[in-house]
């Protein structure tokens, strides 16, 4: 099974208060939806989120045969910086965009604001002032927003077929991060399809995506609803934004003679102590019985190949933080196994490169399951 992240090429926040219609804030460290009071009335304007990324990176996921035609799943991950008051069943949505946008230098703190990149009103900036669409959108195309209650038109326009939509709900219980089901929408960019003699009547330029609240959330002129900040792709700590592709590439041949009860000894070789961040590894595991049957043979029992069962899988957390990057994965993270033994493949793009990350095996058998935490260290450098 694997995991293969990439990181974001362009993002912003688009806000609808009066004062900032034209700011751009294409290198804050925060993305934010937010619904900002205005200055002389108790009107709430609500802001937007866009994101990009690379057309070149999607394609080469593609192309190349990582995933190749195999079924996959595909994530769009923001990490959370601050929530506030959120309602008890707050629904985040995101959204293809339909045009494209330039992302600009400004910040929200900026004095005088910087309006040299996309914002509330225009796509570009207030210098090309190529406007966001406010009507007459075309086929299969929205945007704006309803300005009966006193909200400024703009903020973004997106493909709005019902299977072009994703959503989150948050409430009391739910993880803090946004972490949203993409995979119907990037299926239809144009970069993921691979097949040019094939007509897809559906296929979208990718233009990234826009991530707003719901409309009831938003046209809620009388309040704020919370505040949702997330860390964006010029942030200086290690959770920038990221687009997570999924698939199951295991191989598992050897179920017959898995170990399907006893305690194990597991144990990592010919694995290297740091890999580049561009590095596709191949992590080969050692697993043999703990206490092993006494028995007289001419070779070493250490060296011969054992196996988990079929419900095996791995982990990969920070060493330092012990966030779970990768997490144990039914679906997405199984081991698999040849005539050598354990292993699985792990592409360091999607990790943070000048860190050191743990491996974690979890294990399922007719004693119940295991978790095997070594201190199987590795770091990724540049």
């Amino acid at each position: 099974m694997a995991y293969y992240s990439i990181f974001p090429e362009k993002d912003a926040t688009l806000y609808s208060h009066p004062d900032r219609l034209t700011m751009n804030t294409g290198n804050d460290e925060i993305l934010e939806l937010v619904k900002e009071k205005g200055t002389n009335n108790e009107i709430y304007y609500p802001s937007r989120v866009v994101i990009q990324f690379k057309d070149e990176d999607i394609k080469h996921i593609f192309e190349t045969k990582i995933i190749g035609t195999t079924l996959f799943s595909s994530s769009l991950e923001l990490y959370a910086a601050k929530l506030e008051n959120l309602s008890s069943n707050h629904i985040i949505e995101v959204f293809p965009i339909s045009e494209s946008w330039d992302e600009g230098t400004g910040r929200y703190s900026n004095l005088p604001t910087s309006s040299d990149g996309c914002s509330w009103t225009f796509k570009d900036s207030s210098r090309s002032q190529t406007l966001w669409p406010t009507s007459s959108f075309n086929e299969n195309t929205t945007g704006s927003i309803d300005t009966t209650n006193n909200l400024i038109a703009g903020g973004g326009s997106w493909y709005n077929n019902d299977s072009f939509k994703a959503s989150q709900v948050f409430n009391q219980v739910n993880s803090i991060d946004l972490n949203v089901d993409v995979t119907n929408i990037v299926s239809k960019f144009s970069s993921s399809i691979t097949n040019n003699s094939l007509t897809y009547p559906n296929a979208i330029p990718n233009n990234g995506f826009i991530i707003k609240n719901n409309d009831n959330t938003e046209l809620l002129t009388s309040s704020s609803r919370g505040i949702l900040s997330y860390f964006s792709g010029d942030t200086h700590t290690i959770y920038p934004p990221k687009l997570t592709f999924k698939w199951d590439d295991s191989i598992h041949s050897s179920q017959s003679i898995a170990k399907t009860n006893g305690e194990l000894n597991v144990s990592l070789y010919r694995n290297k102590k740091e890999y580049n961040q561009n590095d596709e590894a191949l992590i080969r595991l050692h697993v043999r019985d703990k206490y092993p049957t006494r028995q007289f043979t001419s070779s070493s029992n250490y060296l011969n190949s054992g196996y988990f069962t079929t419900s095996s899988y791995y982990s990969i957390r920070d060493a330092h933080t012990e966030e779970a990057i990768i997490p144990f994965d039914d679906n997405f993270t199984k081991l698999s196994a040849d005539n050598e033994g354990m292993y699985f493949k792990l592409y360091m793009k999607g990790l943070q490169p000048e860190r050191y990350y743990r491996i974690l095996f979890k294990h399922t058998n007719n004693d119940g399951t295991e978790i095997f935490d070594d201190n199987y260290h590795f770091k990724i450098i540049r």
